[in-house]
């Protein structure tokens, strides 16, 4: 069996790429390390736990000797390890810049030393910022807005730097927004989803009509694992669903899947450096790996509503 190291794993996309994994193959063995921060919890991973290919670690990515011991024998680290609330990084950027940046380097370092044979950094799409028309592909400029976002590209400047400097084989995916079940609360969709159940007031930034991409969390898990197979050393791959809907399309789908009234929207003063639209080309995905979504939003998009009012005891 290949040893497979993950990242933060425990929270919402790592440990659904988990349970993927293990569906997919019994190839692999699996070694989950995560900090266990507020956005981590191995609840989500309780139905896999006692599988012999499973381990989790609870440990920072920051911890060199930690990290370096744990990378040992590893064939493929994927890196999901990051602070990625926009709003918590407004208030406070350090644990970004520490988790986000440093924590990345001493991965890359341990990969370089232990001899990795593919490294995955998992970004975002939010490093490019904001586009009015058309859209981003990886070649595009990295112009991010927020400090979450610039520690993200920072880390992403590192991986390069990595494999120009070092030739350690690491690739980079950079995907839109994700949604589906076990997505911690202060995320879009969560958060106005289990205020509308408690019949809350709904806080809208500006006028609502911010656009993302939306993409169903097992797409994102099947690209990541093609790109693990195919993904070219230094190259970037844009995972995307060309799903553009406004935060306010959001919410309006919400209340109206659960019959509750417009009137609990109630816009408020916008973010700061509010991305106004992200979109992204997928081409790249799907003529040089393969890859396409196959998960449609009118089926995912109920289906993760449904799942939140079914699992209070898990949000709450």
């Amino acid at each position: 069996m290949e040893k497979v190291l993950i990242t933060g794993g425990a929270g919402f996309i790592g440990s659904h790429f988990i349970k993927y994994l293990l569906k997919k193959t019994s190839a692999w063995e699996i070694t989950n390390v995560d900090k266990l921060t507020y956005a981590g919890n191995l609840k989500t991973l309780s139905e896999i736990a006692s599988d012999s290919r499973y381990q989790f670690v609870q440990a920072d990515i920051i911890d060199f000797q930690k990290m370096r011991k744990l990378t040992s024998g590893a064939s493929l680290i994927v890196n999901f390890a990051a602070e990625s609330h926009v709003d918590r990084s407004i208030e406070d950027a350090s644990p970004f810049v520490k988790t986000n940046v440093e924590g990345t380097r001493v991965l890359l370092e341990v990969a370089r030393i232990n001899k990795v044979k593919k490294f995955v950094q998992v970004s975002t799409d939010e490093v490019y910022g904001s586009i009015k028309t058309g859209q981003f592909t990886e070649s595009s400029t990295v112009k991010p807005s927020s400090p979450y976002s610039a520690s993200k590209a920072a880390a992403d400047m590192l991986v390069l730097a990595y494999v120009k400097t070092y030739g350690l084989p690491a690739v980079i995916t950079r995907c839109s927004n994700n949604y589906g079940s076990y997505q911690f609360p202060e995320k879009l969709i969560p958060f106005f989803t289990t205020r509308v159940l408690k019949d809350e007031p709904l806080p809208l930034y500006g006028n609502g009509h911010n656009i993302r991409d939306w993409i169903y969390v097992l797409d994102h898990c099947e690209a990541i694992h093609a790109v693990m197979d195919e993904g070219e050393v230094g190259e970037v791959y844009n995972i995307g669903a060309e799903c553009e809907k406004t935060n306010l399309e959001i919410v309006q789908l919400i209340l109206k899947h659960f019959n509750k009234p417009p009137s609990l929207i109630k816009f408020v003063k916008d973010r700061l450096g509010h991305d106004e639209r992200y979109a992204i080309s997928n081409k790249k995905m799907q003529t040089q790996i393969g890859w396409t979504p196959r998960y449609s939003f009118d089926d995912k998009f109920p289906e993760t509503l449904d799942w939140y009012a079914k699992h209070l005891n898990w949000w709450n």
